[in-house]
């Protein structure tokens, strides 16, 4: 099996700053890409940031220039630097992976548990 653990999530004050990391352990041939995705009450759970194998970042519009993807290929880890953190950021933040278990086996999709992200004005 496969699974994602996350940390890093907390309470921060509006401007501040929080550093998400997300491990991949188990029986893990390749990652194809890591991401992490947010759910704030009352809505549908959305893309924050994605990296893929080959380096590709995606960013939804409302972090860009504020939030920071990257990976630890040796360490099967992605991290999320958040910084000058909003109020509208408070959500729970979900790690989420694309994995091969095997050479010859296609991508599965895995997700961790979930992190609270809570940013106080």
């Amino acid at each position: 099996q496969v699974q994602l653990v996350e940390s890093g999530g907390g309470l921060v004050q509006a401007g501040g700053s929080l550093r998400l990391s997300c491990a991949a352990s188990g029986s893990i041939y390749s990652i194809l890409a890591m991401g992490w995705y947010c759910q704030a009450p009352g809505k549908q759970r959305e893309l924050v940031a994605r990296i893929t194998s080959g380096g590709s970042i995606n960013y939804a519009d409302s972090v860009k220039g504020r939030f920071t993807i990257s990976r630890d290929n040796a360490k099967n880890t992605v991290y999320l630097q958040m910084n000058t953190l909003k109020p509208e950021d408070t959500a729970v933040y979900y790690c989420n992976a694309n994995i091969r278990r095997s050479p010859w086996s296609s991508p599965v999709e895995y997700w961790g548990q979930g992190t609270q992200v809570t940013v106080s004005s």
